[in-house]
């Protein structure tokens, strides 16, 4: 019996409801609560580009990131955990992330 439970593991984040100065923190801790396989359907007003780079350096290939759609209006985009049962956590290294997402509005991911 084949059981297609992919949906079950989908859990949206619409960033348009969180205040831009939590915004990557929030996005940051949604992901690092995610289990393997499981994806977050995030939706955004513009392409954020830089939080994107963000969650690249951060995370490496255990955040898959793939565009739903991606137009003037609204950006959609799943980002889907992938940890190998071998790999260990990625090690939280504040110091080196405050230069992008510090809270103080210059991670320049605004939506002008």
């Amino acid at each position: 019996m084949h059981t297609h439970t992919s949906d079950l593991s989908v859990f949206p984040f619409d960033a348009r409801g969180v205040a831009k100065r939590f915004r990557h923190a929030a996005i940051f801790g949604a992901l690092e609560s995610l289990n393997h396989g499981e994806r977050m359907r995030f939706v955004n007003d513009h392409d954020p580009l830089p939080l994107l780079g963000q969650i690249e350096q951060r995370y490496g290939g255990q955040v898959l990131i793939n565009y739903v759609e991606r137009s003037p209006q609204q950006v959609v985009i799943d980002f889907t955990i992938h940890v190998a049962d071998s790999e260990p956590a990625p090690a939280q290294a504040p110091a080196q992330q405050q230069s992008g997402c510090g809270g103080g509005g210059g991670c320049g991911c605004s939506g002008g």
